[in-house]
C-alpha cells in the first residue's frame, strides 16, 4: 500500500533582517530619549500640581483647625452660662421649697 506519487517539498528560507546602521541606531536611541524628555516634564507639570494641591489642603485644615477652636471656645462659654443657669435654677427651686414650707395652709 504505498503511494505511487514521489513526495517532494518547497524549502521556504527564513526571512533575514535587514542589516540597521549605525545612524539608525542612533535615530531611535534620539526618539526614545526625546520620549523620556517629554515624561520627565510631564512628571514635573504633575508634581507641581500635586504640590500645589498639598498646599490648598494644608489651608483649608488649617483653617478647619481655626474654626474649630473658634467652636469649642463658644461652647466652653455656654457650657459656663449653662452652669450658671443651673445654680440659679436650683436656688430659686430651694428658695419655693422654703416658701412652701413656710406658707400657712
Amino acid at each position: 500500500m504505498s503511494d505511487p506519487s514521489p513526495v517532494t517539498a518547497v524549502i521556504i528560507p527564513f526571512p533575514t533582517r535587514a542589516a540597521r546602521s549605525a545612524e539608525d541606531g542612533q535615530d531611535r536611541l534620539r526618539r526614545a530619549l526625546e520620549g523620556l524628555d517629554r515624561a520627565l516634564a510631564d512628571q514635573r507639570i504633575a508634581i507641581a500640581a500635586w504640590r500645589g494641591a498639598i498646599g490648598e489642603l494644608n489651608t483649608v485644615v488649617s483653617g478647619l483647625g481655626g474654626s474649630l477652636q473658634r467652636y469649642r471656645g463658644s461652647l466652653d462659654s455656654l457650657a459656663t452660662r449653662v452652669d450658671r443657669l443651673r445654680t440659679q435654677a436650683m436656688q430659686l427651686e430651694r428658695t419655693a421649697d422654703a416658701a412652701l414650707v413656710l406658707a400657712p395652709d
